[in-house]
């Protein structure tokens, strides 16, 4: 059975499907205004690899990742651009599609935009108001009321007395308490905006999730995930809506990965420490991103080095080794009898525990190195493809370079005339020379393995 942490139990559940063999999933998506970067990265492979798991398990599984496409960062940035609000966000869409096909992320089911669901959320903000749980600002603001939903801080944990003491937003005198927040935004000169009973203006930000969640997977359903970030206030804020406008349960389970940090300190511009997928991509290849985001459990803090981007290369290098020159016909179906795939399988149900489920890999591999049986190689294989890894040519892997190096790396063709320099010396029993050749290409990063079928080699 699947055990998943809840965020609003604070603790693992069964996972038990509101309609049977059916899995509604709902993750907050992009905020497309500037490049995703390695803190988007994890949620997004992290639920990645929960979609993919679900899948296994023989779910039928609707996931909706939206996009938010009108907010004050965009406006903003596209003034500072001096370009379209459109122009801007689909340049960004195409850029954040473009890191997370590399990154291995498969798409998701449905991946709306905001701008495309305003009807539903002016329908939901008029719900709200009906029940008295909003209001029209005198500066054409409508708010939501939080001291009339009395269940407001359950998944967060805050209580409004505590969220009131430690309150730091700027005083707002249109709102009738400082909690409050905005549904929908009455248009300035310049802004775009949509017509509403409320007048011109367009939606706050934490109303697009409710209404689009709502759209797709109904008024209840099983999963919302996203950062632990997102938890609060935005997640809270969505409870409130969408519970308030229809008086029972939104969501069953709600799922948050944990912060990444950066050489033990938050990401941050100011510290010079903030790192997008592309700045990451032009160093390490994809697949050791995803793998190093993969080494930890989700909702553990991950803490970012170039030493740990580094070991994850190494030990990936490991399974490609052992897949190296190796001809391997796949079975459709994994078989769950056998022990690893046991192991594997439970780590996985037991909240998705990608780290023991990473162990299971290398385990295959030494019982390969140990027996030569190559059933071992086959479930690697299939088990590595559930996580989205071990795609690559083995041969390709190990003889490409780190990225950041490849500038300096000998060609492919340089490579093996200069092995068959160092097997011609070996004849001429020059052992010298022999030698010279293989610590001149060591000392360029390639790795000679002398074996009994010939030499081969790889990058370091």
């Amino acid at each position: 059975m699947l055990t998943l942490h809840n965020s609003l139990t604070k603790k693992k559940e069964t996972f038990i499907p509101i309609v049977a063999n059916q899995v509604r999933m709902y993750v907050c998506g992009m905020t497309v205004y500037d490049r995703c970067h390695l803190g988007h990265a994890r949620m997004l492979v992290n639920f990645d690899v929960l979609y993919r798991w679900l899948q296994v398990l023989g779910f039928q599984v609707t996931y909706v990742r939206n996009i938010t496409d009108i907010d004050d960062k965009i406006i903003a940035r596209a003034h500072e651009n001096n370009e379209s609000i459109q122009s801007l966000t689909e340049r960004m869409i195409d850029l954040m599609h473009a890191d997370l096909t590399a990154l291995g992320v498969l798409p998701p089911s449905v991946e709306p935009k905001a701008t495309q669901h305003i009807p539903g959320m002016i329908k939901l903000i008029g719900q709200l108001i009906e029940r008295k749980l909003a209001y029209l600002g005198d500066n054409g603001d409508v708010y939501y009321s939080v001291r009339d939903f009395p269940h407001y801080g359950k998944l967060s944990g805050k209580s409004l007395e505590d969220l009131r003491s430690g309150e730091r937003v700027a005083v707002d005198l249109h709102k009738k308490d400082p909690l409050d927040f905005v549904l929908w935004k009455a248009a300035k000169p310049g802004e775009p905006f949509w017509d509403s009973p409320w007048g011109k203006g367009r939606p706050g930000w934490h109303i697009e999730c409710s209404a689009m969640s709502e759209h797709y997977l109904g008024e209840h359903f099983d999963i919302h995930g996203g950062g632990h970030d997102l938890q609060f206030p935005h997640h809270e804020n969505e409870i409130a809506q969408s519970e308030g406008a229809h008086g029972h349960e939104f969501v069953n389970i709600w799922m948050h990965n944990g912060f990444l940090r950066v050489n033990d300190e938050k990401m941050s511009k100011s510290l010079g420490n903030f790192f997008t997928i592309a700045d990451v991509l032009k160093v390490f290849h994809p697949e050791v991103v995803r793998f190093f985001l993969l080494r930890g459990h989700y909702r553990s803090p991950l803490n970012y080095t170039d030493q740990h981007l580094n070991d994850a290369k190494a030990a990936l290098t490991t399974l490609y080794t052992a897949l190296r020159g190796q001809h391997l016909t796949l079975p459709t179906d994994v078989d769950w009898n056998n022990e690893h795939a046991k192991r594997f399988q439970e780590a996985m149900n037991d909240d998705l525990n990608t780290s023991e489920a990473v162990a299971v890999l290398f385990h295959l591999a030494r019982e390969f190195n140990r027996t030569q049986d190559k059933l071992n190689l086959i479930l690697l294989k299939q088990l590595s493809s559930i996580l989205g890894l071990l795609d690559q040519d083995p041969e390709q892997w190990l003889r490409q370079g780190s990225v950041s190096d490849s500038g300096l790396n000998l060609s492919d063709e340089e490579i093996e005339q200069a092995i068959e320099d160092r097997k011609q010396a070996r004849k001429d029993k020059n052992y010298a020379r022999s030698d010279e050749i293989r610590d001149t290409l060591l000392s360029k990063g390639v790795v000679l393995e002398d074996t009994p079928s010939g030499t081969t080699w790889r990058r370091l």
